[in-house]
């Protein structure tokens, strides 16, 4: 499992030119499941996210999580995460979980999320989807599956 996490200032996802999701100051978290991944990969991987201090204190050191500051989270599946560029020009996605454990996993790990009493908004999953963001600083970490 692989999340890409942005700090922002407001995110939103259109679908159909229609805003189908947005938050404002919180997490974009991209996330991608892969073969082997399960519900506890998913459960750790949300903890990781939801308390990850990178919001900044009044000394602008990154003390604060997405919690702290009552900010909001918007989950966007991504199978691109999964991606394999290391041979030739087109990547492999040999490494991307079935669909079926993908959707699964998608819904619980925001479930987790959610858990932690954040607002937390999604994209739909395999849709064709404009995402909009606002980066905050920029700052940008990826994480990967926590076992």
């Amino acid at each position: 499992m692989k999340a890409l996490i942005q700090r922002v200032k407001r995110a939103s996802v259109t679908i159909d030119g229609e805003i189908y999701s947005s938050i404002e100051k919180g997490l974009l978290v991209f996330l991608g499941v892969e073969k082997g991944d399960g519900v506890e990969n998913a459960q750790k991987l949300a903890d990781k996210i939801v308390n990850l201090r990178i919001f900044e204190d009044e000394n602008e050191k990154m003390n604060f999580s997405v919690k702290d500051v009552g900010g909001e989270v918007l989950v966007v599946s991504q199978f691109t995460l999964c991606g394999d560029c290391k041979k030739g020009t087109r990547p492999s996605f040999d490494k991307s979980a079935p669909l079926d454990i993908a959707v699964d996993l998608y819904e619980k790990f925001t479930e987790f999320v959610r858990l932690h009493g954040l607002k937390t908004e999604t994209g739909k999953f395999r849709a064709m989807m404009d995402v909009e963001l606002i980066n905050d600083g920029p700052v940008t970490f990826m994480l990967e599956k926590q076992s």
